[in-house]
This record gives C-alpha cells, structure tokens and sequence, in this order.
C-alpha cells in the first residue's frame, strides 16, 4: 500500500564498504569533554565478517569475539550544539547530561552506543562521515543526517501533527483541523517519514553485530524502525519502548496504515508500555486488526506471531536519581530554594511543570484553581499556584493557541482574585536551569499534574525525591519530610503513587476538591504519603528500569542464534517465520522423485484453508481449477486420493460431485466414502452422542450474548463460531466457554476444543488421526499397501494426521520404506516436516505432480514474498 523505501543492494554494498575504513579517521584534535562517555570504537559490521546462514542468520563459528554492546536509538542525539564559527563543523559539541536519552542508559550492562539525529541547533550540517566517526569516538554518538526540510516533514509534519494527536485520542475530523494540532493522513508525509526511519535503520545497522548487540528503540517517533531493521538484520535482539499513550483499539483502527503500525511494534522482541491500560489497548488491536492472541505465563504477557513470542513489558519510567542528587547538592540549588522559600512566605505553594501542549490540561488546572478560589474565600491570599511552563518542543498554532488561552486564564483569575502584593497564579515561561526547576519542586507545598492524556510523566517523582533529599529552607532538620500530590488519572505514572489524590482533570468540580483535599491534609498524613511514595521511586529509578528492561530482553532474544528462520513479505509487511530446526518448502525436487518411482499412492487433503482460500469467502464451493486438478489426480490408477474434512458429509458430498472417484473422510473422518457412488460407511464405534444435550443449551446461551457467534451442528459435533463477532470479545467468550465446558463435561468421553476462531466438542473416539489409519489398514487389508503417502493440512485438527503418519508407532500397518511427506499450509509451528505458503501453492504444487511440463513460477494470487530462492521457480 505504502512501500517503505528499503534501500538498494547497492546502497547496501556502499554502507559495507564504509564499514572497513580506519576506526578512527583523522579528525581535528580537540581536548576531551570532561563529560563525554568512554570512547565507543567502530565495528567492523556483522555481515562484513561473517558468512550468512541461509536461514537469514549472520553468525559463524569463525566470527571474532566482541563485547556486546547496547545501542539506544532515539529522535535526537544528547548532545548540546553551542554555536561556534572557529570549530571545524561550526558547533561545539558535548553530552547533554539532562537529556532523555542519555538517562535512558541507565542500568544497560556494557557499552552504550547512541543513535539519532543531531541537536535541533546543528541540523543544518551537511552530512559528514568524518563527523560522525568523531561523535562516535569521543561521546559514543553516531548521527543521523536528516536535511531540516526532510526532519520537518518526518517529526512537525508525520510525528507531531499526525501520529502524536492521534495517540492521545484527537482524531482530525475535517481537513482544516490540523490547526488544532491533529492533521489528515498524508500519504507523503508518511513516505516521507519512511525515508527518514530507513536512514535511523541504515545508522544502526553499520553499528550492529546482531549476535551480540541489543537494541533499544524508544518512542513514536520511531515506530516504523523495528520492521526496516529486523529486514535488514533478521536475528536483531531489538526492544521497542512507546513513551506515549497508546490509544484503544477503537480509535487506532481509525489510523489507515494501522496494520502497518501493529505489525513494526510486533517485529520487535520485546514491546514496553508505561501502563497495563496502554498494554491491554495493544493487545486489543492486534487481536482485532491482526487476529493475533496473546497469553500470560509464569507473570509476563507474550503474543504468538509467526513462531515468536512477542513480549509484552509493562514498567513505568524512573527518575535519574544520580543527577537529581547532584543538582540537589549544589549551593546554587540551596539559594534558589531560600529565594522562593522568601518570596512565598506565609502562603501554600501548589506547582505544576508541563509541557505547552494540548494534552497538558493547563487550562483544567487554571479553571480548578478557580474554582477553589470561589468556593473558599479563606484560601484567597493563603495559596499560590506556581506554573512553570517547559519551552514548546515543536512549534504550531496549536501551541500558540494553548499559550495565548493560558495567559488570558491567568490574567483573569489574578484581577479577580489578587491582593496588593498578592497574585494567586504566578506563570513562568522562561527557560529554567536544573538548579532553579529543582529549588521550585523543594518548596513547593503540593503538586499538581492534571494531563488528560500523558505516558512518559515523571513530574510527580522528581517532586517526591526533592521534597525527600532537596534543601527545604524552612521547618525542623532532620524532620520527616511531607508532599502531597494530586494527580490524573490518564497519567503513565499514577498506578504508581497510591498515596496521591487521583482526580479526572475533565471534572473541574473533582481538581477543585482534590486541591482542596490536599491542602487539609495534617502533617502525619502528608508525611507517609511522602514516605510510601520516596520508597517506590528510589526502588524503581531509571537505573532499575533499564535492568529489567534488558534482562527481559535477553530472555525474549535468547533463541535468537538457534533460530531457524524464513523472511516473508514486502516493505512494511516484512516479518520473520520461526520454522523448526527440520522444516522447509516442499519444493518439485523434494516430492517429483518420490512421487514419479512410487505405484501405490496415498494423497490425504484437508479443506478449508488448504485447498480453498479460508478467507473472503461466504461459501466454500471449489472452484474449476480445483476439481480439475483433483478429477487429474484421480484418474492415475496408482493414486488414491481422499479430502479429509471436518465438514458434514452432505455439503461435502454437494461441492465435490464432479469428482467421481475421489473419496471423502467428512466430520473428521466418522463418516467415509471411496468414491462418489460408495456407500457412506462409518467405524464400528460405541459412541454416546448424549452429552449434545448438555453441550447445546450452554452453546446457545453463549451464542446469545456474543454478538456475530454461531452454532454448527454436526452429527458427530458441536461447533460454536464466533469470526463475524467481535474479535477480541469472541476471543474472550471463546476461552470462558471452553473453560466452562471442560467443567461440566469433565466425566463425559468427548474433547473440547478450541480452534481457529471456533470451539469444538466431539467424540474422543473420533479425529482425523484414526480416520487416516483406518483409510491405511483398509489399503493394506485389500492387499494395496501405499509406498507414498501425501499428507496436507493447515490447522490444528490437522495435526493429528502428521502425527498419524509419522509417529513411529503407526509405521506397523504398512511398509517401513513408505515415502511420507507430511506438509502444512502457512509458515507456523507443526509437526510437520513441509510447508507450502498458502492454497494457491497447494494447488500448483498438485497440479505439477501430474504435469510433466517444466514448472511454472508460483505467485497467482499469492500475496507473500519469500526472501529466499523460491523453489517453484
């Protein structure tokens, strides 16, 4: 739909060659920051050293040993850019120790190695390989050159304007709304924003020895980057952490290229989010866009996708406690907080620091005060509200709206209600140094944070941790120390702070009494509150967050050089398949042979989703080109040929008429046929079908509050489905009644089943296993004892005949050198030794064993692309 803008073999072979240039190239001597991180030297790339596996790997036994590393990949570099005409690039760089990114290191074992693009204040350097071996060198930073007119279509154009509104929930209704801050989808912007992630993809990737390297992708900004670069390098250890909300399943299916976005994020190993609520939204998309299902086990939550699980991380960010107790300590940090101390003498302080943004609900903060104000006159002149507010990060209307609303709110509210000497909003829009914020959150009184919507907020945990170690100008040394927070709840971070008054910032009325609340609060409630919440955020820093970050990680990556792997699909539908260490395509060189030197053939076809598209479909009647093939493998004398089918025996039996010696096992096999004109026959079994009685009613009330579900009745089964209902609540409704029966029918002889977006019960007697050998004891008891046997299914019931044919066990009812190909459709785990892509391949595969023409390609009507040599052609 949107083909991302991969880059070319050749540009491939360029950034290799870059690769092998001297580690250190000649660069302008300069004396060393007393701040820059230990040197990080250039490697060699993985793929320039090793030999690929053709299973997509890039290790080798003969591969030297090199110290693993943590590569940290964000929008921008830490670094500071001061103007300078006399340095070589005109800037002077050194480590923004205040910086995200660089706190986001914290806790990474090994060296650390950051990618980004460069300071807002350098992006207008040209693109300069010595450059970026000098950042490298001397601050372990390895730049991304974006043009600033490129850089403003990926982060003002796509990113702010577009991604960031809609994942805190402004969807932009008409096409003029982007001077509200969300804009339409633009189609170019987003190949705009593709360009810029394959140039993140491109920096990282000349970085990367996948076998020892972890990758650490934080934020929106870089949502694509996790498919560019698992396409670039299949085996990357890669961990993907969204700082922002993540928005329900209902509005993030509003966004055009959702799939796309929900399968970049699943490429990742490991995917982290700052709240279960954002966690649960994830995971509702992917079970309702993708049809994919997560599951718990021993405490993490992890997603099926294509042989991997994908896991799913849950941990707010912590505060850098090491900076917060450096600044602290300074005496610059002390005065400031006497100053303030001084200057609000008498009255209680209420801080907010926010960001000038939409979702910072500023204005709800001003109203509430108020609000306050109105309703008691006792605190007019006794309290002030402190708002600080953090330089804009991107410039817009929007945010000049929010600024010029806030100002005018301000005014208002200080006419109304302020004294001689007295204002009870004190605003600040300057810039602020550490030492003069930290002195602020020393002395104020209360803090209050009412975002409608924020993910990364650590406002309330910088406070908690000045209040607990800054310099508090007034009270008792050596006292406990007391805060008191009121905080919203659509904040990442108020799971966290139990002991804070949580209000919706919607509900002016609640912030009012939540303030309000606050300020009644004696000295002993304030002081364990400030006590329970110090605990949690010294115990749960940064450092802390990145440990877990990357020992979760390493345990989602740790099969990662074992792996046996299969690259599917087109720019940003690529993806990894995780095959067993055995599994491969059934390729005309695997089955030709086989087939053409064999007299007493077995060819066993399963239905739906095997020889007929399982999707799209209102009916499931086979088309011409099926029945040709099928009625052309028939005709050979040598084959005997059976669709096994859990479908009942007379729909079956309608849909393959044309096929008149072509057998049919139907409801898995109970009921069977040789040929068109047979009988139906069906196994000498004692089976008890009274447990329908029971089954039925509990079906029919399920299906009666699930909207879309379904019952089939069977007369060997009961089958609830539930594709055209809600996937997610299906799912849901799916696993209760499972659960439900399994209780009931515990001492019944009968299996419960749950399936692809059905739940099964059936005799225990009957499966397509023991249908299959009795087909076989059949054959051998008729004298016809097969040499080769073909077996293809692409579900779970089909298991049961690879198992059949396979299992060691079952080889005593016909000979031991009997050819067997057991092959499942879809690249997913099986017990299986084959696979074929999907029907399209069955069919062409089918008709080639009865063609002795040369093969043609396969593809009609494919929609996927194998990366490797595809064996049809």
């Amino acid at each position: 739909m949107h083909p991302a803008p991969f880059p070319s073999p050749r540009g491939r072979r360029r950034r290799l060659a870059n690769t092998h240039r001297s580690p250190t190239p000649p660069v302008p001597t300069r004396n060393p920051e007393p701040n820059a991180r230990t040197p990080v030297q250039r490697r060699p790339h993985a793929a320039a050293m090793l030999s690929p596996s053709a299973s997509g790997g890039e290790s080798s036994p003969s591969a030297p040993q090199v110290e693993a590393r943590r590569i940290v990949v964000t929008h921008r570099l830490p670094l500071h850019a001061e103007p300078n005409p006399a340095a070589p690039y005109g800037f002077d760089f050194s480590i923004d120790a205040d910086a995200l990114p660089h706190q986001l290191s914290r806790g990474l074992t090994g060296p650390v190695v950051f990618v980004g693009a460069l300071p807002s204040a350098a992006a207008s350097i040209p693109p300069s390989e010595e450059l970026a071996a000098e950042l490298l060198a001397r601050f372990s930073c390895s730049p991304v050159f974006l043009d600033p007119g490129h850089h403003k279509d990926f982060y003002d154009g796509f990113c702010k304007h577009y991604l960031w509104p809609m994942l805190h929930y402004l969807l932009p209704h008409t096409p003029s709304s982007s001077g509200g801050g969300g804009r339409s989808f633009d189609a170019e912007l987003y190949r705009s924003y593709l360009t810029a992630i394959t140039k993140f993809a491109d920096r990282v990737f000349e970085l990367l020895s996948p076998d020892e390297d972890h990758v650490f992708i934080h934020d929106y900004h870089l949502w694509a980057l996790p498919t560019i670069l698992r396409h670039k390098s299949p085996r990357v250890r890669m961990c993907f952490f969204l700082h922002s909300p993540f928005p329900t399943s209902e509005l993030f299916r509003a966004i055009p290229i959702r799939e796309e976005l929900l399968r970049a994020l699943l490429n990742a190993d490991l995917v982290g989010f700052h709240t279960y609520d954002y966690a649960r939204h994830f995971l509702s998309a992917c079970t309702r866009l993708l049809g994919v299902s997560s599951h718990t086990r021993r405490g993490y939550i992890g997603i099926d996708y294509f042989g991997r699980s994908v896991v799913v991380k849950i941990l707010s960010i912590g505060v850098d406690m090491g900076q917060l107790r450096e600044v602290l300590s300074l005496p610059e940090t002390a005065a400031k907080a006497k100053e303030i101390a001084t200057k609000f003498a008498g009255r209680q302080v209420l801080l907010g620091v926010d960001d000038i943004d939409l979702f910072k609900g500023i204005d709800l903060k001003l109203t509430a005060m108020e609000r306050l104000l109105e309703s008691r006159p006792d605190l007019r002149g006794e309290v002030v509200l402190v708002q600080i507010n953090n330089p804009a990060r991107s410039p817009g209307r929007d945010i000049d709206t929010v600024r010029a609303e806030v100002h005018a709110m301000r005014d208002r509210i200080n006419v109304r209600f302020g004294l001689p000497g007295y204002e009870p909003i004190v605003m600040i829009d300057d810039p602020l140094t550490m030492h003069e914020k930290l002195a602020f959150y020393t002395s104020a009184d209360i803090c209050i944070v009412t975002a409608v919507r924020d993910g990364l907020n650590r406002t309330p945990y910088i406070y908690t941790v000045c209040r607990q170690e800054g310099p508090i100008a007034s009270g008792v040394a050596g006292a406990p120390r007391e805060s008191a927070i009121v905080l919203s709840e659509f904040v990442g971070c108020s799971p966290s702070l139990s002991g804070a008054v949580r209000v919706n910032p919607w509900n002016v009325d609640d912030v009012a009494e939540g303030m309000s609340s606050a300020l009644r609060l004696n000295q002993h409630d304030r002081q364990m509150r400030q006590e329970k919440h110090y605990s949690y955020v010294i115990t749960h820093d940064i450092a802390y967050w990145g440990r877990s970050l990357e020992q979760d990680l390493q345990r989602a990556s740790k099969d990662h050089a074992s792996m046996n792997i299969l690259s599917v699909g087109l720019a940003m539908n690529f993806r990894i398949v995780v095959l067993g260490p055995n599994f491969q395509k059934l390729s005309p060189g695997h089955i030709d042979p086989s087939y053409h030197r064999t007299g007493n053939r077995l060819i066993l076809l399963d239905y739906d989703g095997t020889v007929v598209m399982p999707q799209g479909m209102i009916t499931r009647h086979p088309d011409q080109e099926l029945i040709g093939v099928l009625n052309e493998l028939c005709s050979d004398p040598k084959n005997t040929v059976f669709v096994v089918s859990g479908r009942r025996k007379d729909e079956l039996a309608q849909w393959l008429a044309p096929c008149e010696r072509l057998g049919i096992c139907a409801e898995h096999g109970y009921f069977t046929r040789w040929s068109r004109d047979s009988p139906w026959e069906s196994p000498n079994l004692m089976v008890d079908f009274e447990w329908k009685n029971i089954v039925e009613p509990i079906m029919k009330h399920y299906s009666e509050v699930t909207d879309g579900s379904y019952i089939e009745a069977k007369e060997t089964a009961l089958v609830w489905h539930y594709e055209d209902a809600d996937l997610d609540f299906g799912s849901c409704q799916s696993k209760e009644l499972q659960d439900h029966l399994l209780n009931v029918l515990a001492k019944e002889p009968v299996s419960v089943k749950r399936g692809h977006q059905i739940v099964e019960v059936k005799s225990q007697e009957v499966g397509k296993g023991t249908a299959v050998l009795n087909l076989i004891e059949t054959m051998v008891a008729r004298g016809s004892i097969p040499d080769f046997i073909l077996c293809i299914g692409d579900d779970g019931s089909d298991e049961d005949m690879f198992e059949a044919i396979t299992a060691s066990s079952s080889k005593s009812a016909f000979l031991e050198s009997a050819e067997i190909f057991a092959c499942t459709v879809g690249n997913k785990p099986s017990q299986a030794k084959y696979y074929l892509e999907d029907p399209t391949d069955v069919l062409k595969m089918l008709k080639g064993l009865t063609d002795s023409k040369v093969q043609q390609p396969l593809g009609g009507g494919s929609q996927l692309h194998v990366s490797s040599e595809d064996p049809f052609e």
